[in-house]
């Protein structure tokens, strides 16, 4: 009499671990603003307002009504905004070459009600290129090197003050490797955990499980041993299963050793879909409840969908964009050059 109770259970666990996650065919582009811009970096807050930080010292908070923008001038310089991360009561913009400023930016649900410089640093090799959060105290941005390892500061006061680590604490950086600033994601959060891609000659994954006190690093499969080659996108789903997205800039249709997954916390990589799929991709994001399966890649030449952690993917438009970030299982908003758009994926 317990049989057939035990094998529905069965058939039910067993139905649930096979079904495949959502299969996105399309995609509805809805142009949110325009400018004469190149914007890299984005931080949706809901499914009609969005932050964004550009080159020209241009910030801004775009929403379904009136959009508020400004423009942050560094004495008498503009400056380049290639980084940007939120909490609940400030945002934060950080620039890439010297000087390399970080602005905390008060906000309410009108208005900016503050701005000040919580971090400053001058040198002819500085250039940050992403900025993250674990939580509302907790933060962390990452740079080229400046001395012989990556750049990275960490805030433990919400973003009040902030202190870059010495290199005693961190892997050695190796020559030609550093970071691309193209879509404020080279960074990766998941609990105490943060992940670090990097690119040019060498393409490596910097890992901490304690919020940036100690440090490992990784080898990659990702192409690399050219200026313009490398990482440029990661991404985690838990703890374990983790995506790095990018290639050839100059050879952007190449698609052999430019995507990789890992299933243990990033301390192994192995290619998928080489020599199939797209090419160079800037920004790749998991999709919001899918169980790690679905992805979603951007860059320069369109917008690529998998539903299988990347072993096959579909291209869903050809309009290109740099970044791209989730507020669902099915908007997110992505930043390319003159614009910001809205995208709704559709099965």
């Amino acid at each position: 009499m317990r049989i057939l109770p035990i094998l529905l259970i069965s058939i039910l666990l067993f139905s649930c671990e096979i079904n495949p996650a959502k299969k996105f065919t399309s995609v509805t582009i809805e142009r949110v603003f325009t400018d004469s811009l190149s914007i890299r970096a984005i931080n949706p807050i809901s499914v009609d307002k969005v932050w964004f930080a550009a080159n020209a010292g241009r910030i801004g908070l775009i929403d379904s009504l009136t959009p508020k923008l400004a423009t942050i001038k560094y004495e008498d310089s503009l400056l380049h905004f290639r980084a940007i991360a939120a909490t609940n009561d400030a945002v934060f913009v950080l620039s890439i070459a010297s000087p390399g400023v970080l602005y905390k930016i008060g906000f309410n649900e009108k208005e900016a009600t503050n701005i000040e410089e919580v971090y400053i640093e001058k040198s002819e090799k500085v250039f940050y290129d992403a900025i993250a959060f674990w939580d509302d105290k907790e933060g962390i941005a990452m740079g080229d090197p400046t001395e012989d390892c990556l750049s990275i500061i960490i805030t433990r006061d919400g973003g009040n003050h902030w202190k870059k680590l010495p290199c005693d604490l961190i892997p050695k950086s190796e020559i030609g490797e550093a970071a691309f600033a193209a879509s404020n994601s080279n960074i990766a959060l998941y609990k105490n955990h943060v992940w670090i891609a990097t690119g040019g000659l060498r393409a490596r994954v910097f890992h901490s499980s304690d919020r940036g006190k100690s440090w490992k690093v990784f080898d990659t499969p990702i192409i690399q041993g050219k200026a313009m080659t490398g990482i440029y996108s990661i991404d985690f789903f838990d703890e374990k299963k983790g995506i790095i997205f990018g290639g050839n800039w100059e050879d952007k249709k190449y698609n052999e050793g430019n995507k990789a997954i890992t299933y243990d916390g990033g301390v192994t990589w192995n290619l998928v879909s080489n020599g199939k799929g797209p090419g160079y991709r800037s920004s790749v994001r998991f999709v919001p409840g899918s169980k790690g399966k679905g992805l979603v890649a951007v860059g320069s030449l369109g917008i690529s969908f998998s539903n299988d952690s990347g072993d096959t993917w579909i291209e869903l438009s050809n309009e290109g964009f740099y970044a791209i970030e989730f507020v669902n299982d099915t908007l997110a908003f992505a930043s390319g050059r003159n614009k910001i758009s809205r995208l709704i994926f559709k099965e």
